[in-house]
């Protein structure tokens, strides 16, 4: 089977989710948490490389002060302590992209701590999208290759496609082969957008708290019958 060395997920629809069941917008995150712990053992088992989801955008700020607060002060504090020794133990490693400079202060540390403790590990490699949007990453780079100009180190004219490529985040991995987004939406909304370029896409009804092994390994089997041409032919 040909399989993606690398997956990014948009994990969209738990709001939705938990309001067909009349229950608050935390509820369908809590259920959707599920869900990544799912997909995570199925990567595995399927032996991908690098497995990248899009948790929360620069654009989600603006959500409701009390959902913010529950996805960034208790889910995501709440994840890192109670599964990182898990993700340790099954050879994860764990990486996170994004304004992390928006986040508390106790969350960045313990982002800090994961990433080190993981660091070695070589079975999977699980890329948060934390407080990151796409336009996001494109600034940070165009920042970065600026000060470059203006320390006198490159030129204006030395800047090449490879240089942008080099300041963006995800820089020293391959770019998804295959984009999954969950609950019927058809954009990729400000995710990788330079990463995506030539990446496959893939839409499903599915809502995120829904979305497990089964939904994965279809999406798995549409993969495989694409023709990826990359614009050659």
């Amino acid at each position: 089977m040909k399989l993606p060395r690398h997956i990014a997920i948009i994990m969209d629809g738990n709001g939705r989710w938990a309001s067909k069941r009349n229950l608050p917008r935390v509820a369908g995150h809590k259920i959707g948490a599920d869900s990544v712990r799912a997909v995570i053992k199925a990567c595995l088992e399927k032996e991908i490389e690098i497995l990248t989801l899009f948790a929360f955008s620069t654009e989600n700020w603006e959500r409701p002060k009390e959902e913010v607060n529950y996805l960034i002060g208790h889910l995501f504090i709440r994840a890192l302590e109670d599964e990182i020794d898990e993700l340790h133990k099954n050879g994860i490693q764990l990486l996170v992209i994004g304004d992390i400079q928006r986040l508390d202060a106790k969350l960045r540390q313990k982002i800090l701590d994961a990433e080190k403790l993981t660091a070695n590990n070589s079975k999977l490699k699980l890329v948060i999208a934390l407080s990151y949007s796409g336009r996001w990453d494109i600034t940070q780079a165009v920042r970065s290759l600026c000060f470059e100009i203006e320390t006198g180190k490159i030129s204006a004219e030395d800047i090449t496609d490879k240089m942008v490529h080099d300041h963006i985040c995800l820089h020293d991995l391959p770019e998804p082969d295959l984009l999954i987004r969950t609950s019927g939406e058809q954009r990729i909304s400000n995710f990788m957008l330079w990463q995506l370029a030539y990446t496959e896409l893939y839409f499903t009804d599915t809502l995120w708290p829904d979305f497990r092994k089964k939904a994965l390994f279809e999406a798995l089997d549409v993969y495989e019958g694409r023709c990826r041409r990359f614009g050659k032919c």
